[in-house]
């Protein structure tokens, strides 16, 4: 049905939602079954021409997340074997988990078919944390990054003052 309503709204990729461990649950099992469901959710989201991506989520805003870093995710989407699985790269969670968002991104690259944001602490707009965007968004376009870059954070002040950031990158 994700597939369906992906193709029918004209949604590029999905976020397949890794998830947590389940309690009382095998680490070695949840994986195994989890790359057999993503096969099959790359399937099925190939055949109407969307990707499949994973998300490493950090570890403080959910704890027991199965996929945490960027080589975790990296090592999922290499035991899945499948041409339509790629990294939706978070810079909110990779801060928070590994830092290096720079040198993380150039390096995976490839593997790496969308980016979205949000400024660390507090899952706020860009400009409300550490993370310095005025770099990392120019940076996106020098290493050739081509796909989209998304926002998922919660505004400080209202979603047009939350907006307030993005202007220089409108014209």
């Amino acid at each position: 049905m994700a597939a369906d309503y992906a193709a029918g709204l004209g949604c590029i990729g999905v976020n397949t939602g890794v998830g947590s461990l389940p309690e009382g649950v095998d680490p070695d099992v949840a994986w195994h079954t989890l790359v057999d469901n993503l096969q099959l959710a790359a399937d099925t989201l190939g055949a109407v021409g969307v990707k499949a991506l994973v998300e490493a989520i950090n570890t403080f805003d959910r704890p027991g997340c199965l996929v945490h870093t960027t080589a975790q995710a990296k090592r999922l989407i290499e035991e899945v074997g499948h041409p339509n699985i790629g990294i939706q790269y978070d810079f909110y969670h990779m801060q928070m988990m590994e830092g290096s968002l720079a040198r993380t991104v150039r390096d995976n690259l490839e593997q790496i078919w969308h980016i979205q944001m949000a400024d660390t602490p507090g899952r706020h707009e860009p400009g409300t944390g550490e993370i310095n965007f005025h770099f990392l968004l120019p940076y996106l376009d020098e290493i050739g990054y081509d796909g989209w870059v998304g926002c998922e954070y919660g505004p400080l002040h209202g979603t047009e003052a939350g907006l307030g950031w993005a202007a220089p990158y409108l014209t």
